[in-house]
């Protein structure tokens, strides 16, 4: 088989953009996974149809002609003035969910679908949102001239030209009257002034959080709740501004998600201002973790000093005991084989460099084994029992003498001839 020229395909266009099984991987904000796009029947419980537009704005409108639509089709709908061009993104049942999320006020909200896109609207299309991104910039800066306190942040054409959306933010109210005009008459088209919060700003961006996941605002939020620095005191989180911050600049939304669990698990917890007394001391809360049921206790109230860490039911047995007058012998009498093993890691105190520090090691020994053998070779021979045998401090004073001896020897030897010289000289 020709592996190299092998083509493969993606079966029923699962994992594009216009992905008509339901499996949410589209490449799109806010994205929604249709559990009930194989059910048979599901696209014919209900005409109505969910449309997305730039980045998180979605519309819900009906099928009034009855076309057959799929998620990724590119549609052309009714909007006020004129039509705009979205992509389907859920048909069915759960469209009705969907509108109640929404929190539409009126039946009169749920406009209807023209027909699916033309060449000439998509042509419409690409021409208008070429113009966003000058539009934007041009706005700010006749915003500025105007002194008003607000932020343009993003620029959204319709899908057939004639009208503008200009999201702005804004932390007081802002009078632009005059700025209306001033924009109809530089664009030439219909103005709309929508106000957007620092979350909502951050969702149409998008981005990356300290999680390694995509925003949640730009996913799949679209209703934003308050969030306050409680929900971080009952999960024991660090006050740290720069840690809580997310993306936005405000508390992450995050934070109200296992609120609820920490709250039902804090009130299995006995109060922090109660002092466990003992027969040797008494005991003071240090810290504790919710979820893991574990209390630490510390026999000074200041500082961490003599630490214990029982369950709660124990905690709450030894409060009982102290009530009745009764003073147990320690904390974790009982309490030894219900404390659940830590695991324990094995390179906790090892280092990185553990087996670089071993080859030099070896080098240096390689070196010494290299010189020993040389000394032995100029040397004279001795066996090993011997030197075994012999301390070392009497073999360096066996060695002395004779290093002595051979030098008495060479001077010997070097003096001779030179007084064979001096004779042949002088006669």
């Amino acid at each position: 088989m020709d592996f190299k020229n092998m083509q493969f395909k993606i079966a029923d266009q699962c994992g594009c953009e216009g992905c008509s099984k339901g499996c949410g991987r589209q490449k799109r904000q806010l994205n929604t996974f249709d559990w009930l796009s194989d059910v048979p029947g599901n696209a014919e419980s209900t005409d109505l149809v969910e449309v997305q537009f730039k980045n998180t704005r979605k519309g819900y409108y009906h099928n009034v002609n009855a076309l057959d639509l799929k998620t990724g089709d590119t549609v052309a709908v009714e909007a006020s003035p004129g039509h705009d061009i979205g992509v389907v993104t859920m048909t069915g049942h759960l469209v009705k969910l969907q509108i109640k999320k929404a929190n539409l006020k009126s039946a009169d909200d749920i406009k209807r679908i023209y027909r699916l896109a033309k060449p000439v609207d998509m042509e419409k299309f690409y021409e208008a949102k070429a113009r966003e991104h000058d539009t934007m910039i041009k706005s700010r800066q006749l915003a500025k001239q105007l002194g008003l306190q607000m932020k343009i942040g993003d620029v959204e054409y319709q899908g057939d030209g004639n009208k503008a959306i200009f999201y702005y933010i804004a932390d007081e109210r802002v009078d632009f009257r005059q700025l209306i005009k001033v924009f109809a008459d530089a664009f030439h088209v219909r103005i709309e002034m929508k106000q957007i919060g620092a979350r909502q700003e951050a969702g149409r961006i998008g981005g990356t959080g300290p999680c390694g996941r995509e925003l949640c605002c730009a996913t799949w939020m679209k209703n934003f709740v308050s969030v306050s620095t409680n929900a971080a005191r009952f999960q024991d989180v660090s006050l740290n501004p720069q840690k809580l911050a997310g993306m936005c600049g405000k508390l992450k939304c995050c934070l109200n998600y296992e609120v609820d669990t920490y709250v039902e698990a804090g009130r299995k917890i006995p109060a922090k201002d109660i002092v466990l007394q003992t027969a040797d001391a008494e005991f003071y809360h240090f810290k504790s973790d919710i979820l893991a049921g574990l209390i630490t206790y510390s026999t000074d109230k200041h500082m961490a000093a003599h630490l214990e860490t029982i369950t709660i039911a124990r905690a709450h047995e030894i409060i009982e005991m102290n009530k009745q007058g009764e003073k147990p012998l320690s904390l974790i009498e009982n309490d030894r084989q219900k404390q659940p093993e830590k695991p324990v890691d094995l390179l906790a105190g090892e280092s990185l460099t553990r087996f670089d520090k071993a080859k030099k090691k070896k080098k240096r020994n390689k070196n010494r084994n290299r010189a020993t053998a040389l000394s032995r070779k100029e040397g004279e021979e001795t066996t090993p029992n011997a030197n075994e045998q012999v301390p070392r401090q009497a073999r360096q004073q066996s060695n002395r003498p004779h290093r002595h001896s051979r030098q008495d020897s060479n001077g010997q030897a070097n003096r001779e001839p030179r007084q064979s010289q001096n004779h042949s000289s002088t006669r």
